[in-house]
């Protein structure tokens, strides 16, 4: 395999059962480059270097044996620092959580990359319990965007996005309520799913919008995502949202043909927003082309009030944020970081009619998202408005007032996959996003997985990472 292509999932687990690789062997040099550009990129917060190894040494005996647990055994990985593990503290990124928060257990969906042989290698940085702008004052590490260190590798779930992006990991766990596994993967060029609203369960998990919240897999391919997902997936006690869909087999339905699929394109606010970039509407609209050239069939549409969708989804995370911070935000107010406390704090000023008339509108769109989708596979739309901003750029005012293409599917519940679709003329990712209907995750995966095998931007690697030895 070309240096300057990235490894993906699918190719470790065949690299591993061929014998070309072991664990051991790629788990150390992934944590020599973890050793090499940590404090470069910010990626992770605790690195588990001992436990990892021995969890790639154990997949090594396995194989020896003939066990095979699966495509993730022996697979480095990398965790949110939101999502508790039992081998690292949980910080979320934040000096508020108690020391021991989540008690030393896995979450469910920990427990289950590691009874699949799958090899953690730490905990991920993040924005402040998945919300805000990092803090310098702090004293975390600041992620950057290993395309251009100045530029932001979106949040919340930064480190990994960084992790996967310069191949500090093979894939790894995000969370998104907003937009916070796609916007990291939009940025930093890989691929990420938002999953239906509890698809998979989000229990020992520091929560942000209770209604919104979700666990999902990032990784370079759309086929890395889809091995992730058919682990990661399922019905779990703890966590009340847990949906009891039956898993669906996510890899087995990766066949390459988009023969039949009917794409919706929908062209009010997702391509005639004044901020989208004129580079990133032609790479989507280019990428849809492309799938149509190759058997789909695509639909331009309108979504009523896709705009307004963006609000009720921050009424509705801010609301439910302040439920759970409230009392710190009072007694402990210096202690959050200064943006993360802004944030936090706009929950204040929403009254409880407002909450309410906020879900009353999220009733209404889902409805008319469904209505929109009666006749159409899929929606594809930008991910991000633009390529990575400066960070210097970000503000939280920006964040609030511009255009949002990712939250109205955390509105919805819907599954939606960020993927790679080009470069800029300044060399950074541009990303489309692909969104089903409830449960569909294997269907959103088709499509992008069929992309994906007629393209190659998402297994290109950042300068940065090239320039680390194998």
């Amino acid at each position: 395999m070309a240096d300057e292509l990235g490894m993906t999932i699918a190719d470790a687990a065949t690299a591993l059962r061929s014998g070309e690789l072991t664990s051991v062997g790629l788990t150390t040099s992934l944590l020599d480059k973890i050793g090499s550009l940590n404090e470069t990129l910010g990626a992770f917060v605790t690195v588990t270097a001992e436990g990892a190894l021995a969890a790639a040494a154990a997949a090594d005996a396995d194989f020896a044996a003939g066990v095979d647990k699966g495509p993730l055994q022996g697979i480095p990985l990398a965790v949110k620092d939101i999502i508790s593990t039992e081998d690292a503290p949980t910080t979320a990124n934040s000096r508020i959580l108690a020391p021991d928060w989540g008690g030393g257990i896995d979450a469910p969906v920990v427990a289950r990359l590691r009874a699949a042989g799958s090899v953690l290698l730490g905990k991920t940085t993040t924005s402040e319990f998945a919300c805000g702008l990092p803090d310098d004052t702090k004293g975390f590490l600041i992620p950057h965007n290993p395309w251009d260190l100045d530029r932001t590798p979106a949040g919340s779930s930064s480190g990994t996005g960084v992790a996967v992006a310069a191949g500090l990991a093979l894939g790894g766990l995000g969370t998104d309520t907003g937009g916070s596994v796609r916007g990291p993967a939009s940025m930093n060029g890989h691929s990420g799913l938002k999953v239906t609203f509890g698809r998979v369960p989000k229990s020992g998990v520091t929560p942000l919008g209770y209604s919104l919240d979700s666990v999902g897999p990032m990784a370079r391919s759309a086929m890395d995502c889809a091995l992730l997902l058919a682990v990661m997936a399922g019905y779990d006690a703890t966590d009340p949202d847990a949906a009891s869909a039956p898993v669906d087999d996510y890899a087995a339905a990766l066949d390459g043909s988009l023969g039949g699929i009917r794409i919706g394109v929908p062209m009010p606010y997702f391509f005639d927003a004044p901020e989208l970039d004129p580079e990133v509407r032609e790479a989507v609209l280019g990428a849809v082309a492309l799938m149509a050239s190759e058997g789909a069939t695509s639909t331009e549409m309108a979504l009523a009030h896709a705009r307004e969708a963006k609000f009720a989804n921050t009424v509705t995370m801010v609301a439910e944020a302040f439920a759970y911070h409230h009392l710190d935000l009072v007694s402990r107010w210096d202690t959050y970081g200064r943006y993360t406390r802004v944030v936090l704090a706009r929950g204040a000023l929403f009254s409880a009619g407002d909450f309410a008339q906020a879900q009353r509108f999220r009733t209404m769109f889902r409805r008319e998202v469904a209505l929109a989708m009666a006749d159409v596979d899929v929606l594809i739309t930008p991910t991000s408005p633009a390529p990575a901003p400066l960070a210097a750029d970000m503000t939280p005012e920006a964040m609030l007032t511009g255009p949002s293409f990712t939250n109205p599917w955390n509105l919805t519940g819907l599954p939606a996959l960020a993927v790679p679709c080009g470069f800029s003329s300044s060399g950074l990712p541009l990303s489309m996003q692909i969104v089903g209907r409830p449960f569909a995750e294997a269907t959103v995966l088709k499509v992008a997985d069929a992309y994906q095998r007629l393209t190659d931007f998402h297994l290109r690697v950042p300068p940065v990472a090239v320039a680390v030895p194998a």
